[in-house]
C-alpha cells in the first residue's frame, strides 16, 4: 500500500504538544550558551503493516546555514550546508526521513545498533557565524501498531475509524516500557491527531462525501512519549 504524505507543520506541531505532556524535556533542544533549536527529534517509525523500520529527524531554529547531527557515540550521522541565497539568507525548519528497510533485509538487531538510543547533540551555525545548538533523545521504546483497526463507512457520509488502544511493544521489539500520548489517523488529506485516551475518530462529513468510489487507504498511527511511532495501514471500499 503506498505511504500517505503528512502536511508536516500542523501535524508535527500537534504530534510536540502531545509529546510534551509526558516527555523529557529532551524532546526539544536544550538551551546552551549562545542560540538553540526551538525543537529537536530524532525519532523511529514503524510501519506494523509491511513491517519496516525508520529513523525521522525534524528540527526548527532560526536562520541557521550549516548543521551536523551526532549520535551518542560521538559519530556525526548528518551533515548539510545551504548554498548560494540559502548561506545568506539560513534557513529555519527540516524534516527528512530515513529509508525504511524491510525488517526481513535489514535485522532489527542490526537498524537498532546503527541509531543507539540516547542523546543526539545537533551542532551548527548561523548566517552571523554564531553556533546553534540543541540535543533530541532516542529511544528504542517503539510500540505496537494499532489492532483491531475498523472502518465503518454508513452511506452517505458516515465514516468512524476505529482502533485498540496500544499498551507495549510489537512482538520481539526491545521489552521497553510503552506511553502512549496520542493517535493519528490519515484519509487521503484528512488528519487528525487525537489524545491517549480517544480510540475512534468520525472523518468529516464534507471530506467523506469528495472520496472517490471503491477501495479507499487510511493509516492509525501510535505515538508514543519519547516520539516514535507506529502506523498500522487499512482500507474501506465506498460504493
Amino acid at each position: 500500500m503506498a505511504r500517505h504524505r503528512r502536511t508536516l507543520p500542523v501535524i508535527l506541531v500537534t504530534v510536540v504538544a502531545l509529546v510534551l505532556m509526558v516527555a523529557s524535556p529532551h524532546a526539544l533542544a536544550k538551551k546552551k550558551n549562545g542560540t538553540s533549536f526551538d525543537i529537536a527529534r530524532v525519532f523511529f517509525e514503524y510501519n506494523s503493516t509491511p513491517n519496516d523500520l525508520g529513523v525521522h529527524v525534524f528540527l526548527d531554529g532560526e536562520d541557521w546555514r550549516r548543521l551536523r547531527i551526532v549520535n551518542p557515540d560521538g559519530r556525526t550521522i548528518f551533515a548539510v550546508e545551504g548554498s548560494g541565497p540559502y548561506r545568506d539568507l539560513g534557513l529555519t525548519e527540516l524534516f527528512f526521513e530515513g529509508a525504511e528497510p524491510n525488517l526481513a533485509d535489514v535485522p532489527l538487531e542490526e537498524l537498532l545498533a546503527r541509531f543507539p538510543a540516547g542523546e543526539y547533540t545537533l551542532i551548527g551555525r548561523t548566517v552571523d557565524g554564531a553556533q546553534i545548538t540543541g540535543t533530541a533523545m532516542l529511544t528504542h521504546a517503539i510500540p505496537a501498531g494499532p489492532s483491531n483497526v475498523t472502518a465503518a463507512l454508513t452511506l452517505p457520509s458516515t465514516l468512524i475509524i476505529s482502533w485498540d488502544a496500544v499498551t507495549g511493544p510489537p512482538p520481539g521489539f526491545p521489552n521497553e516500557p510503552i506511553t502512549i500520548v496520542g493517535y493519528q489517523v490519515i484519509v487521503g488529506t484528512f488528519q487528525v491527531t487525537v489524545p491517549a485516551t480517544q480510540l475512534s475518530v468520525t472523518v468529516s462529513p464534507e471530506f467523506v462525501v469528495s472520496l472517490p468510489s471503491g477501495p479507499n487507504a487510511f493509516e492509525v498511527l501510535a505515538i508514543e512519549a519519547g516520539g516514535n511511532q507506529t502506523i498500522t495501514e487499512g482500507s474501506f471500499t465506498k460504493p
